[in-house]
């Protein structure tokens, strides 16, 4: 664990290195915002629509094996753009096409990575090696943004594309060595009954099919519940990028630099839920709501700031729970499901996941056209607080089914019918 540790930090530093310097390389290439916006679209179209394929493919193939042949592809992704750069070959069309690849090669990488980080480890410690990995990825972003600056002002843009690339290889080369621990569930009822479908990863026809992901997904209450708590959250709130950048540099009457204090603010706030995240044992729906809840009502008191100084007091919490529900959720979605179904159920997430960073945007950006900054984050904040709270309510109100259990002077026949019911 610690080895894989080190290793998504090295990419994640590397991921972020790239992302930094891949908005400024697209605005070099073509001057165009509108461009630099759909090169982001490109990358993200293949998660809205072959997330779940790659989630199947996760649950059939060996799990490090694909990971490490994924993130091999990655890595050359990034030496041929890298290349491409140094070379000044680089068009719009071709960028586009490498950018589309790399999300083609994330449908599959995504989950293979995350469900692998979590074989390394006892399976009453899986809620602590997602909070572990919450915190590498937090921290390689902070160090990913400012090593990118430094590479690009002294080595050039090639050189970022290049670091990225070494960084998949590194990880491609750590897998081979890791040794996940063997975690054995009990066969439920279904499984001892549908032997085709309990075979395991391994399993050949039907048994991975994608549209047996989708229906688990839909038919599971919690992840539903999770899939909308999330949901509503990423629309109407976390784009802090946006709301608090119009923010400070708005009504609050702040520069660049206010702004980029903001934005420390958030990382070492992200830094800390993940701590805080690593310590969680039983993470439930239950406590992701009240976490939403908790940080847009947050949300409301950052829209209502008087001053930077107020902001400043506010934003570290707001980031903690954020960071904390994100780690409570992740560890929800990844345990919650049987074994053979994680890799689809991972994929079902993908998409809608993607769904929301499309959505969300846009959707704040109307509201912030017609209420402003400040109507925004307390709009937004309190239809979060809103909806999961009239939730918990009407779950709260639902009436128990009686169901009738035959006794003793009963025909016995009716007994023996109702065991493979009960």
């Amino acid at each position: 664990m610690r080895w894989w540790s080190l290793a998504n930090f090295v990419s994640n530093t590397g991921t972020w290195m790239q992302l930094t310097v891949q908005n400024l390389l697209v605005l070099q290439i073509t001057g165009s915002a509108a461009a630099t916006g759909l090169s982001m679209s490109v990358q993200a179209a293949p998660a809205l629509l072959i997330s779940v394929f790659g989630g199947a493919a996760v649950d059939r193939w060996p799990r490090r094996l694909t990971a490490a042949v994924s993130q091999a592809l990655l890595g050359l992704v990034a030496f041929a753009t890298a290349t491409l750069v140094a070379l000044d070959r680089l068009d719009v069309t071709t960028l586009m096409v490498l950018a589309a690849v790399t999300g083609v090669v994330a449908t599959v990488d995504g989950p293979a990575c995350a469900l692998l980080g979590n074989d390394l480890v006892p399976p009453e410690d899986v809620p602590s090696a997602i909070g572990v990995g919450s915190l590498v990825h937090s921290a390689g972003r902070l160090v990913g943004a400012g090593l990118a600056g430094a590479t690009v002002a002294f080595v050039g843009t090639a050189a970022a594309y290049a670091a990225n690339g070494l960084s998949f290889l590194f990880v491609a080369a750590v897998i081979p060595f890791l040794r996940p621990v063997r975690h054995t569930e009990p066969a439920s009822a279904k499984e001892r009954t549908e032997p085709a479908l309990a075979k395991g990863p391994d399993a050949p026809g039907d048994a991975m099919t994608v549209r047996e992901g989708l229906m688990f997904f839909m038919r599971r209450p919690r992840l539903v519940a999770l899939a909308g708590i999330t949901g509503v959250s990423a629309v109407f709130g976390r784009n802090y990028g946006l709301t608090l950048t119009v923010l400070v540099t708005g009504p609050l009457a702040g520069g660049a630099g206010a702004f980029g204090t903001v934005s420390t603010v958030l990382a070492v706030g992200g830094i800390l839920g993940a701590v805080l995240g690593a310590r969680l044992r039983r993470p439930s729906v239950r406590l992701v709501g009240v976490l939403a809840a908790g940080g847009g009502l947050l949300q409301v008191a950052a829209g209502l700031s008087p001053s930077m100084t107020v902001l400043l007091a506010l934003v570290l919490p707001m980031a903690i729970v954020e960071s904390v529900s994100d780690t409570a959720g992740t560890s929800v979605l990844q345990t919650d499901p049987p074994a053979r179904m994680r890799g689809r159920v991972l994929g079902v997430w993908g998409t809608i996941a993607t769904v929301w960073g499309l959505g969300g945007p846009p959707a704040l950006g109307f509201l912030m056209e017609h209420a402003g900054a400040r109507g925004a984050l307390v709009t937004g904040g309190l239809l979060i607080a809103g909806v999961i709270g009239t939730g918990f309510l009407f779950r709260s109100r639902r009436t128990p089914v009686t169901v009738p259990v035959p006794t003793l002077h009963e025909d016995l026949r009716e007994r023996e019918a109702l065991a493979p019911a009960a």
